[in-house]
């Protein structure tokens, strides 16, 4: 279950700050993960409510719980009460339409936590149930078997009572209004709209005729898409964004003006009239005392009903032979005691952490994967410095003969989940997921869902169209953004940093509009879709956790919260990558077998005379990393003739690094003496000719420098990396001690330090 508290943020909420009157609550507003529709971010949202002095506000996405633990986490971080809700399509009412918002929709809220888990049936059943392609709805007969602490409001203008009203059929709209309040009893509300358009004043009559007539209690609502009425414009770019229609058209979905986040003051008085419906905004707030929070990571039991001691001991057992049967079929590297006693180790933090049943997990199905032909990746990512791994053939790296570094995978001192980057054949992935569903249940497994963003030149380009501008006009605008996909350019920089483009838009009216709409969409969601290699596997029915969605091109389902959010809710993911590089392996392998060649992959030599030589004389087109026309190039001038240059040459063939390669070359040949900073310093940095490439190399000189442990060692380099200055000083100042006990003089260990720290920022993980 999510954990639930009856104080949801820091404050009682049954008070909802007594010391201020509060008047009126936002119940409806749309974040950003209202896709193509709501354009308030989540930072937005918060600081708006903390402007308004607001104790809590509501937010209903369109048909999802995207950003629910989102929202739930950065409300209450500001003392904030989240009010978590969806506006949900309805079908079966004969009101359909042409789409999303044709369908009409009520409001819910979970009221507790028995009615945030029945949100999240219903909305995962709004999705499963369907196709992906048309929107996703639930009908009122879904809704009874799940109305229990659940709120409902009405729908306002878009609800279907509004919408009978409004074409005269006062009939069936009561008869909702009676189904609706079967199901909800007294936590149904009916919602008024006020936003100055035609029939409104009719249809809001009929309403509180209802709401008198049934003592049902009303409440004003505002939905809200953008935060001020300046924001209109871009938001209505925004809808033809989505609907694929241009500003000029008038036949088309258009909000008004007053779809903006309202202040209090502002609502007060639009429905000075009714102020009891002013004061149930207040009422609902408080009735309202739930909110999803983070959780522990949650696995299924690998073995059936022990708790979780019977995994650690599965786990020491199937290590052990393992490591056994490793030791047997490759040259070891060290002494056998030195690999137990390093597998003894890792063990002892893998259980303190009480992660033996995710190991076992990723054993089993990459042990199926191989034993029923499905090629597997030798190891990918820190957890190749893992010996429980290598012995339990997740990876078939050695990590003593590569000297990588447990740490760097998990670090007793900083506990995080493991993470097993696992490649499979590309065309033979499926099978392993559907090995995963098959053991675990369809409806424990899921994929992850990923959110598309509307960046600089896609804005350009999306607002351009929406504008009628010239599509060869945009073309060249977005090419004055840079293209940088590991560090993209926001639209603000790529402007202040080219001239022709401040010129184009100081010149050209159009261009100016384009631009000023382009920076208020920046960054808001675009699409959903899915990762590309993450699968999250649950210990209970994955909708008893997180919300899931369809995603049309996927017949699994996939969870409503992103990578970063689903981890916080508790479900550990397992990546699943396909690689199209092993499934030219593997069937290259089928093809020399046919002419009576046999090749085991794993037991190639990696100290092939001739297959070096091919190397150096840069004939690697078709060569996994090692093809591009640059890496050839690096290739013949390097002349590589052991693994070790492999793995050098690919950590530093990337922006930053790749400035040390000429050095890397020259002190390899003897051209240049090796700098390794200091005399104790020389069997960390040997191996790369006094150049640090690797992320291990920063924890290793450390570690032998200033005594840290690797775990210690660990958190430097992620201090390292983040730069934060008073966690940087801190280190320092430890760095310096330790290496001053160790007989290094100060000023030198300074040095290192500064040297470590600049080559730190772009260092490569050795494992990967």
């Amino acid at each position: 279950m999510m954990p639930m508290t009856e104080n949801p943020t820091s404050d009682n909420m049954s008070d909802l700050k007594e010391e201020v009157p509060v008047k009126f609550i936002h119940l409806r507003a749309h974040s950003a993960y209202s896709l193509l529709e709501g354009a308030l971010k989540p930072e937005a949202l918060a600081n708006a409510a903390l402007r308004f002095e607001a104790p809590a506000m509501g937010v209903t996405d369109r048909n999802n719980l995207f950003g629910a633990l989102e929202i739930s986490e950065k409300f209450s971080g500001i003392g904030v009460q989240p009010l978590i809700g969806v506006t949900l399509s309805l079908r079966g009412l004969g009101l359909s339409g042409r789409d999303r918002h044709d369908l009409p929709s009520i409001a819910l809220f979970a009221q507790n936590e028995t009615g945030y888990l029945n949100l999240l049936s219903i909305v995962s059943r709004a999705h499963l149930e369907g196709d992906g392609i048309e929107p996703p709805g639930v009908t009122l007969e879904d809704i009874s078997k799940a109305g229990e602490g659940i709120i409902c409001l009405t729908g306002g203008r878009e609800g279907p009572i509004n919408r009978f009203l409004g074409s005269q059929n006062k009939a069936e709209a009561e008869k909702i209004l009676h189904r609706l309040r079967d199901i909800f009893g007294d936590n149904l509300y009916i919602e008024l709209q006020r936003y100055g358009l035609q029939d409104d004043e009719e249809v809001e009559t009929g309403l509180i005729d209802f709401a008198y007539s049934y003592d049902i209690p009303l409440v004003a609502t505002n939905q809200s898409f953008f935060e001020s009425e300046d924001d209109f414009e871009a938001h209505d770019a925004l809808i033809c964004i989505a609907e694929s229609t241009y500003v000029r058209e008038t036949e088309r979905r258009q909000l008004t003006p007053n779809h903006r986040l309202k202040t209090p003051q502002e609502m007060v008085s639009l429905f000075a009239d009714l102020p009891e419906a002013i004061e149930n905004t207040v009422e609902i707030a408080r009735r309202c005392a739930f909110r999803p929070q983070k959780h522990a990571p949650i696995l299924p039991d690998f073995v059936a009903g022990d708790g979780g001691q019977g995994e650690a001991e599965e786990l020491a057992r199937q290590a052990r032979a393992g490591l056994e049967k490793r030791l047997a079929d490759t040259p070891p590297a060290s002494d056998r005691e030195t690999y137990f006693k390093r597998l003894d180790y890792e063990l002892e933090v893998i259980n303190g952490m009480g992660f033996p049943g995710y190991f076992l997990i990723v054993a089993d199905f990459i042990q199926w994967s191989k034993q029923n032909g499905i090629s597997v990746g030798p190891g990918r990512g820190s957890g190749a410095g893992s010996v429980v791994a290598w012995a339990l053939t997740i990876t078939d790296l050695d990590p003593l003969r590569f000297g990588l570094l447990f740490e760097r995978f998990l670090n007793p001192e900083r506990v995080s989940m493991p993470d097993f980057d696992i490649d499979f054949c590309q065309t033979r992935r499926d099978e392993v997921i559907r090995y995963v569903q098959q053991k675990y249940g369809v409806d424990q497994v899921a994929q992850i869902i990923t959110f598309g963003k509307l960046q600089a030149r896609a804005v350009l380009r999306d607002v351009g169209r929406v504008l009628q501008i010239p599509y060869g006009q945009v073309d060249r605008l977005c090419k004055m953004v840079p293209n940088n996909p590991a560090a993209p350019v926001t639209l603000q920089e790529a402007i202040d940093s080219e001239q022709r483009f401040q010129e184009e838009r100081d010149n050209d009216p159009a261009v100016a509009q384009l631009i000023e709409i382009s920076l208020k969409l920046e960054g808001l969601y675009r699409h959903a879709s899915t990762h590309a290699a993450g699968v999250v596997i649950g210990d209970r029915p994955l909708e008893k956790l997180v919300p899931l969605y369809r995603d049309p091109k996927s017949d699994m389902p996939v969870t409503q919260f992103n990578m970063k959010w689903v981890e916080i809710a508790g479900l550990v993911k397992f990546d699943f990558l396909g690689l199209k590089t092993l499934t030219v392996l593997e069937r290259a392998v089928e093809l020399l077998a046919k002419t009576g060649v046999e090749i085991d992959l794993g037991k190639l030599a990696l100290d092939d005379e001739n297959t070096f030589t091919m190397l150096s004389s840069g004939d690697t087109v078709g060569v996994f990393q090692l093809e591009s026309a640059g890496m050839r190039d690096v290739l013949r001038k390097m002349q590589p003739d052991c693994f070790e240059d492999i793995i050098a040459l690919v950590a530093l063939y990337r922006p930053g690094p790749m400035d040390n390669i000429p050095r890397y070359i020259a002190c390899k040949k003897g051209e240049e003496e090796p700098d390794y900073m200091h005399d104790m310093l020389k069997p960390v940095l040997e191996e790369t000719y006094g150049v640090p490439i690797y992320q291990e190399q920063v924890m290793q000189i450390a570690q032998v420098m200033s005594g840290f442990s690797l775990g210690e060692a660990d958190l430097l380099r992620r201090a390292m990396g983040k730069k934060i200055k008073a966690e940087m000083q801190a280190q320092k100042s430890r760095f310096l001690e330790g290496a001053t006990e160790n007989g290094v003089d100060q000023k030198n260990a300074s040095a290192v330090f500064d040297q470590v720290d600049r080559f730190a920022g772009y260092g490569f993980n050795k494992s990967h």
